[in-house]
């Protein structure tokens, strides 16, 4: 069963999806950034790029043939489909406006959610799709900054 964390209160989105990549490639875990949106996806590698001033957290597209080789990787297409053979699922980071397809097959989802109205509304949807399957939801404390 998937547990799916909604860590509500984010000023900004993008911005806190990077924080919480950066954590993530500190300690060594792998996590797999799932937007069809070109636009957003865009927005969050370049906060990668931005995370600090001295620090750059290396991530590449699914596709690349090289990706296998990096903690943080990132896909518009179905994110089940990138699952690498023999290792662990990473967490399934959302940064979507829907759920992401196949997120049946991730132990952990993470949905970040700003304070702004449109934000926090496709987020209760989005929960409403989740409840409606067998998941485990947490509601995280506050994100924010």
């Amino acid at each position: 069963m998937s547990t799916i964390d909604f860590a509500f209160g984010a000023e900004h989105r993008i911005q806190k999806a990077c924080e919480v990549a950066y954590k993530h490639f500190q300690a060594g875990h792998q996590v797999l950034v799932y937007c069809t949106d070109a636009k957003r996806m865009q927005a969050f590698s370049k906060g990668l790029w931005g995370i600090e001033q001295t620090a750059f957290v290396p991530h590449l597209d699914v596709k690349d043939p090289n990706a296998g080789m990096v903690l943080i990787r990132t896909t518009a297409e179905n994110p089940a489909n990138a699952l690498l053979p023999g290792q662990d699922p990473p967490w399934l980071l959302n940064l979507d406006l829907a759920c992401p397809p196949g997120y049946e097959q991730f132990a952990r989802v993470l949905e970040i959610v700003s304070g702004h109205e449109q934000d926090r509304q496709l987020a209760r949807e989005r929960w409403k799709q989740y409840s409606a399957n067998p998941v485990n939801i947490v509601k995280a404390h506050s994100v924010a900054s």
